[in-house]
């Protein structure tokens, strides 16, 4: 948690993805970040700490981070975004890889708002700055409040994100990783889309992706 910030990590799907229910602890507004599965468990989460969801974000459009945007948007009424180069594999299997792995076939509602670079995202009292940062797909995007950072798959503790995925590009990720989050300060607290969490300041000096 930072100061203005409760976060709420479950781990969602048989690939261990991280979906941050993000709010305000005070007028307990919140977002939901990459709704990648069981639903269940992130509807009876957002009930118990009883808060209002304004927005669905997903940092790309992989099947293992946007499978419960259905039932959440049914449940809160509350409109979906992402980056628009990543908006068409919502509703497209292949481009979504659900098709690609062996498991039906899984699709989401379309985006209500296409994200770009530089966007702000207010939810009530949060307030959230997208950062475009393409190589795992073309719309991945993280986002930034204050001095917390939610990097999806771009930047992992230790790691970085998979590139040899359709669409995606090794030197395109490094380049939005070194061009666009190692220019963030050091206490940057980065949650990944999978694993534990990381500072900016870790990973500039250790990560061994990142090194020159």
């Amino acid at each position: 948690m930072s100061d203005r910030l409760l976060i709420r990590n479950i781990v969602v799907s048989a690939f261990e993805t991280n979906c941050y229910i993000v709010s305000d602890p005070t007028t307990r507004d919140a977002i939901v970040i990459d709704p990648g599965d069981d639903a269940s468990t992130i509807l009876a989460a957002v009930r118990a700490d009883g808060l209002t969801v304004h927005c669905i974000v997903d940092t790309h459009g992989h099947v293992d981070h946007i499978a419960a945007n259905g039932a959440v948007q049914c449940e809160f009424g509350c409109p979906i975004m992402i980056h628009a180069l990543d908006a068409p594999a919502l509703t497209d299997a292949n481009l979504n890889l659900s098709a690609l792995i062996g498991g039906p076939a899984a699709v989401s509602p379309c985006a209500d708002r296409l994200l770009q670079h530089g966007d702000e995202i207010v939810a009530g009292g949060l307030l959230f700055k997208v950062i475009h940062t393409p190589g795992h797909t073309p719309g991945g995007i993280c986002l930034l409040s204050g001095d917390v950072l939610f990097a999806g798959d771009t930047l992992f503790a230790g790691s970085i994100g998979r590139s040899d995925f359709p669409g995606g590009s090794h030197d395109q990720l490094i380049a939005s990783i070194h061009g666009k989050l190692l220019c963030l300060p050091d206490d940057t607290v980065s949650y990944s889309g999978h694993g534990p969490k990381t500072t900016i300041g870790r990973e500039r000096a250790s990560n061994p992706w990142l090194r020159s």
